[in-house]
């Protein structure tokens, strides 16, 4: 069934907690909030009633981290949402790029029964299209060593493995730019005083600023 009583909200507070934190280490309330579009203290006053729920919890001046149940819901989400986006993609043909969003909005209508009905028609996928591994029922996601695209040095090649987190305005920009998983780059050189950083892709040039690159994920092939 549906996770009841949680909504959408609470939903996707957890879910984002997950996202900004995929190793469990603690998230600052303010870039949970800067992340979900609302204010520190709209954010502030969420984390309060998911820790009453122990879903969160919260060290002050240090920030908050799932508990054990709080993950557990934010895992069937993430599960929920990445299979969505593998039909999406795979089923009705729609762009990579613009799936997300449609996505989210699913995520949170769609019933567990549901949801494992999607992930036997899709023959069990391991990723979704943007790289991200979807997990099984009842296991938790697990972050192995991961490296980011901002992390590389020149004369590094390296082929793109996830995007993370994802926002339909980075997906959009990485669909211009030839940026997905799969694809391999060359790094050629990076701007001084945390300029961007210049890729061949393909054979054509181009530019990545660095908070860009702090989305993708990477695995170097040299």
């Amino acid at each position: 069934m549906k996770h009841e009583p949680f909504n959408e909200s609470t939903e996707m507070y957890l879910k984002t907690v997950s996202e900004l934190a995929p190793a469990g280490e603690m998230v600052a309330i303010s870039a949970l909030a800067r992340r979900l579009g609302v204010s520190t203290v709209s954010a502030t006053e969420m984390i309060h009633r998911l820790q009453d729920q122990d879903l969160v919890e919260h060290v002050p001046y240090k920030g908050i981290h799932l508990t054990g149940q709080g993950q557990r819901l934010a895992t069937e989400i993430e599960r929920s949402h990445r299979l969505w986006e593998c039909f999406l993609v795979e089923q009705l043909q729609l762009p990579w790029e613009d799936v997300h969003d449609l996505a989210c909005r699913l995520e949170h209508a769609t019933d567990s029964t549901v949801v494992d009905a999607l992930d036997v028609f899709l023959d069990h996928p391991q990723t979704c299209p943007h790289g991200n591994p979807i997990p099984r029922p009842g296991s938790p996601l697990t972050a192995g060593e991961e490296i980011t695209l901002a992390a590389l040095q020149p004369g590094e090649t390296a082929r793109i493995r996830a995007i993370r987190p994802e926002s339909n305005v980075l997906l959009e920009y990485l669909a211009r730019n030839e940026l997905r998983p799969g694809r391999e780059v060359f790094v050629t050189e990076i701007a001084p005083f945390n300029g961007p950083i210049m890729l061949d892709v393909a054979g054509a040039p181009r530019a990545v600023g660095q908070e860009v690159a702090g989305h993708i994920l990477v695995e170097r092939t040299s």
